[in-house]
């Protein structure tokens, strides 16, 4: 029977807008290494898959609408690579996935780095493929605008096959270390990558022992045509966010059809939606939990999330109609909250109450039966082969989700009750790579 794959977002204080001021939450959590420490630990109690961050390179916005910015939590973070790599020692089985920009890096620094964090980890790092969205994050690495959108997708796909030609700089068995003949590698399996391309020159090889798992598993999330080219291409796993099943499933659909022309199979990529499940032991119980974080949501920090993805709406009513998006460098998800407003005929204001949980990602309010019962309908449906599951807020919320929704998924067969390897590409059922050629 087929099982679910299930990450969990671990973002800040939990991805709520008003997170941080649930009163079973730690509001310094964000910079404590203890915090996320105790979340990695019940995260592999409950066996899942992996542990997924995010990453800014900017504070967003201009506090606009004004004042929104002191009351965010949106401005302090740990450097992901960092935090997961001190996560390391503390986890054993459990994925360690962080994302990192293709725009705002260079290919031999970042496949360093995701490398060691496989090395310290015993195979268990993924890499998040960005291309970088925020017009802030220009301002902080030189440049004065954000490049053009065809300008980030052709230096992403360029970058990922450099990193994958330095993870494969030396063969599995390269490394002879014979004490005795003093010998330590073989040069015969040692691959100079010697890469000259569009827009990297990268000589090579790095200087490193190959991954525990081959490679560091690639996980991608744009839902542009471009990002589908470069997951299709790429990726061993896809994040997506979508509303409705109709949607999901097309998107399923589309990256496995696309896989063929780069010599992939099906079964060689995860397409995870991103959902957010409300939990309750009843239904009553579920909204109430999910009414007590809208009642603490401030409006101006309602609207300056909706300003993130659609634009200053400064000069539009609050209560009127949701204008479309003009600026495409928002692109993939302000078309979901636009869509999602023109189908339920939300306001602006309705919008950033109905989008201040799951911020583009589906929300399911209700029991464990409930919510695995949706799970289940999609990954039999064709939508999902499983879910990046998006906490309201931290560790609350993942409580819930280990005390209730996963022993559910277990009694269906749905989830797994113990890990089956030790590497993360082990554990999500993923065969070793080709490797790609220097």
């Amino acid at each position: 029977m087929k099982q679910l794959k299930l990450g969990l977002s671990m973002f800040r204080m939990g991805y709520h807008i008003a997170a941080w001021r649930h009163p079973s939450n730690q509001p310094d959590g964000a910079m404590d290494l203890g915090y996320y420490r105790r979340i990695a630990k019940i995260a592999e109690d409950a066996k899942l898959d992996l542990l997924f961050m995010a990453d800014e390179l900017a504070i967003r916005g201009q506090d606009n609408p004004p004042g929104a910015r002191q009351r965010s939590s949106y401005v302090a973070e740990l450097e992901p690579v960092t935090l997961l790599s001190a996560l390391a020692p503390l986890t054993s089985r459990i994925g360690l996935v962080s994302t990192a920009s293709t725009t705002y890096s260079e290919p031999f620094n970042l496949a360093r780095q995701f490398l060691s964090l496989d090395h310290l980890s015993g195979g268990r790092a993924g890499w998040n493929v960005v291309t970088s969205w925020g017009k802030e994050d220009a301002a902080n690495f030189g440049h004065l605008a954000l490049p053009d959108y065809d300008t980030r997708y052709d230096r992403a796909a360029e970058f990922v096959e450099v990193v994958r030609g330095l993870w494969n700089s030396f063969d599995a068995d390269a490394f002879i270390r014979d004490q005795a003949s003093g010998q330590y590698f073989d040069p015969a399996k040692m691959h100079q990558l010697n890469h000259e391309g569009r827009w990297f020159r990268v000589k090579g090889p790095l200087h490193m022992a190959r991954s525990p798992q081959g490679e560091p598993v690639i996980f991608s999330a744009g839902d542009s045509e471009a990002g589908r080219e470069v997951a299709a291409r790429s990726a061993d796993v896809v994040f997506t966010a979508k509303q409705e099943f109709e949607d999901a499933r097309a998107f399923l659909a589309d990256i496995k059809r696309r896989l063929p022309a780069h010599g992939r199979a099906a079964e060689e990529v995860i397409v995870m939606p991103g959902l957010m499940p409300i939990l309750g032991e009843t239904r009553d119980a579920a909204r109430a939990a999910y009414d007590r974080l809208q009642e603490l949501i401030d409006p101006v920090v309602g609207l300056a999330s909706l300003y993130d993805r659609l634009g200053d709406l400064s000069g539009y009513d609050i209560d009127g109609p949701v204008p479309e998006p003009k600026d495409p460098a928002f692109r993939s998800r302000a078309e979901v909250m636009y869509r999602l407003a023109q189908r339920e005929g939300y306001s602006i204001r309705q919008l950033y109450l109905a989008v201040a949980a799951g911020r583009g990602h589906r929300t399911v309010i209700g029991t464990a039966a409930d919510i695995a019962d949706e799970m289940q309908a999609w990954m039999e449906g064709g939508a999902a082969d499983g879910f990046n599951l998006i906490p309201t807020h931290l560790p609350g919320a993942l409580e819930d989700m280990a005390g209730l929704l996963l022993p559910e998924l277990r009694r269906r067969g749905l989830f797994r009750q113990e890990y089956e390897g030790r590497t993360l590409r082990e554990n999500l059922g993923l065969a070793p790579r080709a490797a790609v050629a220097a």
